[in-house]
């Protein structure tokens, strides 16, 4: 979690320093990343040969493991990992809903001009901010490393982070929606392995989850617009109202 905010912490100064997009500086960082990590567990003594011509970081202990639990099908347990994301999830809602925190944060997300001008220190959260992304995007693959593989090899997945993007627009980054777009996603993926075994190619299932990113992504267009037009047509009669009455 701190090399994640750290690393995030570039991006945000870029973005408070040079007004660089951190959508593409984070990208581009996340490669950056890749590229060390790789370089460390093939040139160092940090990488070992965890299995054939696949280098990887040494065994953690299964005293450092965290272990799935079985609640319905005994060979495909929940991940232990599974209710520390339940409670990151009730923090998340917490920090942005319920703190002076959250709210300046929202306020800064909303218009970042409006709020300086109301007293927040934008570039301020834009750095706490990204910091606290950072962090928690540091978790990622923790359920899988410290429950499945217990070492860190090139075969790792490293596409987590655009999944994330698609599962958080889903959600409309609330925690409960979060959830349910990631039940979603995780049923689409596994369903893919079964299509296979029904002569079906398993790419309909990552056409789907596109497609609902993009039905997603136009209707949340569509509702701003119409929100738009209606609190403009709402002022509008106001004004008229007013000016008729005098």
């Amino acid at each position: 979690m701190i090399v994640g905010a750290l690393w995030a912490g570039i991006s945000a100064w870029l973005k408070v320093a040079r007004g660089v997009s951190e959508v593409i500086s984070t990208i581009m960082l996340n490669f950056i990343a890749i590229g060390i990590i790789s370089y460390i567990i093939v040139r160092t003594s940090i990488g070992t040969e965890t299995s054939l011509n696949v280098r990887g970081t040494k065994p953690i202990p299964e005293s450092g493991m965290l272990r799935g639990i079985a609640f319905l099908d005994p060979g495909t347990p929940i991940y232990g990992f599974f209710f520390i994301s339940i409670i990151i999830g009730i923090g998340y809602w917490f920090l942005l809903n319920r703190t002076r925190f959250g709210f300046d944060l929202r306020a800064t997300g909303k218009s970042a001009s409006a709020a300086r001008t109301s007293g927040v220190q934008s570039n301020r959260m834009i750095y706490v901010t990204m910091l606290l992304s950072g962090a928690v995007a540091g978790l990622v693959g923790l359920p899988y490393l410290l429950g499945d593989t217990g070492t860190y090899s090139l075969q790792f997945p490293t596409d987590w982070g655009f999944t994330g993007i698609a599962i958080a627009l889903l959600g409309r980054n609330n925690p409960i929606g979060i959830a349910l777009g990631a039940i979603l996603w995780a049923f689409l993926d596994i369903s893919s392995g079964q299509l296979i075994l029904e002569g079906v190619p398993r790419e309909i299932s990552t056409i789907m989850q596109g497609l609902i990113v993009i039905v997603v992504v136009i209707s949340y267009e569509v509702v701003r617009r119409y929100q738009v037009k209606s609190e403009q047509t709402n002022v509008a009669k106001a004004l008229a109202k007013q000016e008729a009455s005098v």
